[in-house]
């Protein structure tokens, strides 16, 4: 009895003084997540440029100059692998001694043929696609899907340089207009390999696709940079023959015509394209996202397991995606995550490793970010922090990983909505149309009190709606973690719906 009452009590002090409780969880980020800073080999310029994990839980990193390194974390220590590779921009474990790396002009098969733990086997995977000798024409990949295929991505080239006297593939100067161009195939596509070893265009109208990654169901999804084309940066479920709305690459679609595309009218131009899963409003949640990852950790990395984070390199945090098929297609939520845990900028590449522990490998390459490889783990606490949000016919259900205090979660005052929407053109970016406030008319708590069932005034599709959440806590008074969320509304919730 004395016990309960003085938690009562301190819980009484807690809640008047904001004397710290040591009745209850701590409520910072850094009381849930650790980050630990690598240190990396002297001399290495250290921009990640690949980054993976190999069944053994030694890191295998790919940097800017060439050099690919294995880190045991075990103890600490760093080996030279292989070097010599063209902008390693991805890496895949295949074994503790293979990998595959997609560099600038080719797939790559690395592998340790007799045991020293130095490659000696470096083998053309495949290099059906074009090169023109842009600087800004990168390779992205590989990721694999069930059945064995494996998926790449190709950037398209910058205004800012040109083209070689001497290219690979076959030169269409119809190509050659735009701030990015695709001037030899397939540049702004993302390319399927299937296990004969024939490379395939899978999907057209990407413009900087940095990475790849599945969800849990087996859907591809590509993030693409804002820019021409792109008001803002966008999440893409890729899918086989459709267009993702950078008209470059549809000079190298069968069967479209011999064309400048970007001469098409911006109204056709529109019609052809498949819209985004997610819109990342610029600067308010990404500038320039990265490498789409599934945790699969199964709990190990904390309360979000079967959910994707994704990096972002302008911000010292990752973002979480909250994805939902509505009316036949998948849409959703995404929001800052890790802000303030200590995670440097210009997080590239994101690996999951055995024991639950997240690996980012960060660069700058030129633009904004930093350089070196962070570790982050949960520590085994729950923190409060929106799980899950989900359309209603109605307006939105928010999922929370801990139950709410009743009291603030009935408040529609601590909900507070604005939409916006991102302007398809030619031109570099775009600026919010039609910014309007979006008033909640009821907020009604589940019984579990985990989920909160807001009722907006308004819902309308091709729209972003963006929440800023107030002063919720948990019944045991944390603070949440993550007060912006933001939802792509592109299809309205009609009667049913069946998640990804």
């Amino acid at each position: 009895m004395k016990t309960v009452l003085v938690a009562f009590v301190v819980a009484g002090l807690s809640n008047l003084t904001g004397w710290a409780n040591p009745f209850f969880p701590a409520d910072t980020i850094t009381d849930y997540y650790e980050v630990e800073t690598i240190q990396m080999p002297k001399g290495l310029t250290a921009e990640t440029d690949g980054l993976a994990v190999m069944p053994d839980g030694r890191i295998v990193a790919g940097f800017h100059r060439g050099e690919i390194m294995i880190y045991n974390p075990k103890i600490k220590t760093w080996k030279l692998f292989a070097e010599g590779i063209h902008d390693p921009l991805g890496i895949m474990a295949v074994s503790n001694s293979e990998i595959l790396v997609m560099q600038r002009p080719e797939l790559t098969r690395v592998k340790d043929t007799n045991g020293d733990g130095v490659a000696d086997l470096y083998e053309t995977v495949t290099d059906d696609f074009g090169l023109s000798g842009n600087y800004h024409e990168f390779a992205f990949g590989p990721v694999k899907d069930k059945k064995g295929n494996l998926y790449i991505g190709l950037n398209t080239a910058s205004n800012g340089a040109g083209i070689f006297p001497e290219v690979r593939g076959k030169l269409d100067t119809l190509g050659r207009p735009g701030r990015m161009y695709s001037a030899v195939p397939y540049r702004g596509w993302i390319m399927k390999l299937t296990p004969d070893g024939k490379l395939h265009p899978y999907a057209s109208g990407f413009r900087s696709p940095n990475s790849l990654g599945f969800d849990a169901n087996g859907n591809l999804f590509a993030a693409d940079n804002q820019g021409d084309w792109l008001g803002t940066s966008k999440l893409y479920h890729v899918q086989e023959g459709k267009h993702y709305g950078h008209p470059a690459s549809l000079l190298w679609k069968e069967g479209f015509p011999h064309v400048t595309p970007i001469k098409l009218p911006v109204k056709m131009l529109d019609s052809l394209r498949t819209v985004e899963s997610v819109a990342f409003p610029h600067s308010r949640i990404a500038n320039s996202p990265t490498q789409p990852v599934l945790d699969e950790t199964g709990g190990k990395f904390g309360p979000f397991a079967g959910k994707m984070l994704i990096g972002e390199m302008d911000h010292p945090y990752l973002i979480r995606l909250m994805l939902e098929t509505v009316d036949g297609q998948i849409q959703g939520a995404c929001a800052p995550f890790l802000a303030g845990a200590g995670l440097r900028r210009g997080n590239n590449r994101l690996a999951f490793a055995p024991d639950g522990s997240l690996w980012l490998g960060q660069t700058d390459h030129g633009w904004a970010g930093d350089e070196g490889i962070q570790r982050v783990r949960w520590k085994g606490k729950t923190p409060l922090e929106l799980a899950d949000m989900k359309l209603t016919p109605t307006g939105f259900a928010l999922t929370f990983t801990q139950p709410l205090d009743a009291a603030t979660a009935r408040q529609v005052a601590n909900f507070q909505f604005k939409r916006y929407y991102y302007e398809y053109h030619e031109a570099y970016g775009s600026k919010q149309f039609d910014v309007q406030p979006v008033a909640v008319t009821n907020a009604e708590l589940s019984p579990d009190g985990k989920t909160v069932t807001l009722k907006l005034a308004d819902l309308k599709a091709g729209y972003i709606y963006e929440l800023e959440l107030g002063k919720l806590r948990s019944t045991t008074q944390q603070n949440l973690m993550g007060r912006l969320v933001c939802y792509t509304l592109n299809r309205l919730q009609r009667n049913t719906q069946a998640n990804p």
